[in-house]
């Protein structure tokens, strides 16, 4: 058992919960305080999408935790990109070799709950209804209010570790006594979620191994797939501008916009007016600091720390990346402050890379996944990493299916595009490309993979 004082969480959501077991399983004191009620009681109060996107470095979080079995007996494989274009035919663009190469669609409530479990059995104390209401960082004392009798609740601590989301109270509580170099770069775009039901049948409406998208430039619809055979639908578009949230005032404008632009999505929603009706417009964007700890009293970590935009997917599987990261240190060293410290350096630079990763993303999703230019790089990018095992490896990949560190991917997905243009410049089709000169340009620019 460990002897070290014991710590405090803030927010049980999947940071929090995954984080808790990693510590408690290891023999750490415990407490976690969260602000919404007990979802396994109440019900899921998530008041976000629905939908996440797992991938290998969150699986490996959930190995850790031992939760990988009870995770996967409710997800979903996603193979690819199923691309509705405008008036065409779709197309599945394979994420992967194989399907030794998906993601999983998971339910982020469900997911919530398990871990929750996991937690309690591994030892964590967890407290519900109690939001942060302010840090007497001094004392060391933290003060938590139930927001539905008002009771407040005192509690001394050691160290207070912030799981509590892009919104965080610990955040908030830290900025006055020290410089975060809090920055939020809104998105200028929203989304609201619809949702496509089972067929009559009971299955799945359209094809249930994919991440569906619908490209229309500047902005876009995706589809993912639920075990209920329901897909959750989200529009991503701007909040002003032409087209936008701004020219969709009432429901008529809504539907008459699906029935030009998603014309084949639309008869997908029965339940479209509803849904455009009682769910609201979401906000996006990106949450940077230049620091995320306050010495050895306070640590921020996932999207109290670096929030981000959902198009890479990454946003969960980060953040369970912190939770190992963060675990491995406060295991390897006695001194908190050296561990927060180590834990930053280690993390902030595979954030801030994720984070333009995943804003790229979006112009790809959205504009690029049905342009010729595109797919022919994509197939030259699939030609080259059959020829440079190890070497050229796609940038999604490294993201999605190892745990590259995020930092490395970027830049040698900088490498591999530059190649990938050079080689494709003026041409249509892959048998035009100069092979042999692809080659050494990656033997000259890439070294192996460690």
């Amino acid at each position: 058992m460990s002897t070290r004082p014991a710590i405090t969480l803030v927010g049980a959501g999947l940071a929090g919960a995954l984080l808790a077991t990693l510590l408690a399983r290891r023999g750490q004191s415990v407490d976690v305080f969260e602000k919404r009620p007990d979802p396994r009681r109440r019900g899921y109060e998530g008041g976000r999408s629905i939908n996440l996107a797992l991938a290998e470095r969150g699986l490996h979080a959930l190995r850790q935790a031992g939760l990988q079995d009870v995770v996967m007996a409710q997800a979903v494989m996603m193979r690819g990109r199923m691309v509705h274009p405008l008036g065409d035919d779709t197309m599945l663009q394979r994420y992967g070799r194989d399907d030794s190469e998906v993601i999983w669609s998971v339910h982020r409530g469900r997911l919530n709950m398990a871990m929750l479990e996991a937690a309690e059995a591994a030892g964590a104390r967890l407290h519900f209804s109690q939001r942060l209401d302010g840090v007497d960082f001094e004392s060391r004392q933290a003060s938590f209010v139930n927001d539905h009798d008002r009771q407040r609740r005192d509690q001394a601590f050691s160290v207070l570790l912030g799981c509590d989301g892009a919104g965080s109270g610990l955040r908030a509580a830290m900025a006055p006594h020290v410089d975060l170099g809090e920055r939020f770069e809104p998105l200028g775009h929203g989304y609201k979620e619809l949702e496509i039901p089972p067929a009559a049948d009971g299955g799945f409406r359209i094809d249930p191994n994919a991440l569906h998208i619908w490209p229309r430039g500047g902005y876009m619809c995706i589809a993912l797939p639920n075990t209920e055979k329901t897909f959750t639908v989200t529009l991503f578009l701007p909040n002003e501008g032409d087209p936008s949230f701004a020219t969709l005032p009432d429901l008529a404008s809504a539907r008459a916009f699906f029935a030009r632009d998603f014309a084949d999505a639309l008869p997908l929603v029965p339940d479209f007016d509803a849904d455009w009706t009682n769910n609201p417009i979401g906000g996006l964007g990106t949450l940077r600091l230049q620091n995320w700890r306050l010495d050895g009293r306070a640590v921020l970590l996932g999207d109290a720390a670096h929030a981000m935009v959902p198009f890479h997917g990454q946003g969960m599987n980060c953040a369970f990346e912190d939770c190992v990261a963060l675990d491995a240190h406060l295991a390897a060293e006695p001194d908190f402050e050296a561990a927060f410290a180590a834990f930053e350096a280690e993390r902030r630079p595979n954030a801030e890379a994720i984070q333009a990763m995943a804003l790229e993303n979006y112009i790809e999703m959205r504009d690029r996944v049905d342009d010729a230019d595109y797919l022919l790089q994509r197939q030259l990018e699939v030609t080259l990493a059959d020829r440079h095992p190890g070497r050229f490896v796609p940038r999604y990949s490294m993201v999605s299916f190892g745990r590259v560190p995020y930092s490395v991917a970027l830049e040698r997905g900088k490498v591999q595009r530059a190649i990938l243009v050079e080689a494709t410049q003026g041409l249509q089709r892959l048998d035009q490309v100069d092979l042999v000169a692809a080659d050494a340009a990656v033997e000259a620019r890439l070294a192996p993979l460690a």
